[in-house]
């Protein structure tokens, strides 16, 4: 017999894990950019920043640590400057394509 799994004891999914390379960030904002939801943005981005440090982030994109982190709460009215600034933090940057 199977032993059942119970869902309170699985661990918690943490992207920042996975987010160790350039490559790896981009596909994330990648697919994340295609569900046309700016909270989703707005957290992948805190996501992305925490798993880089977001002390280093926040300095590279020229903002303070607690701005950085209220920018990218998730119910954020996320602006694209700060989007701007932190991709550039990141060393990624967005790209446009024709739609389909």
């Amino acid at each position: 017999m199977t032993a059942k799994i119970r869902i309170a004891d699985l661990p918690e999914f943490d992207i920042t894990e996975h987010l160790d390379s350039e490559q790896a960030i981009a596909e994330y904002l990648t697919i994340v950019l295609e569900e046309d939801d700016p909270a989703a943005l707005a957290q992948a981005l805190g996501c992305i920043a925490k798993a880089r440090g977001m002390t280093e982030i926040s300095r590279a994109a020229g903002m303070s640590r607690e701005a950085l982190y209220k920018a990218l709460r998730p119910n954020a009215k996320l602006r694209f400057d700060t989007i701007a600034k932190v991709c550039k933090a990141l060393g990624v940057r967005l790209n446009v394509e024709v739609s389909r």
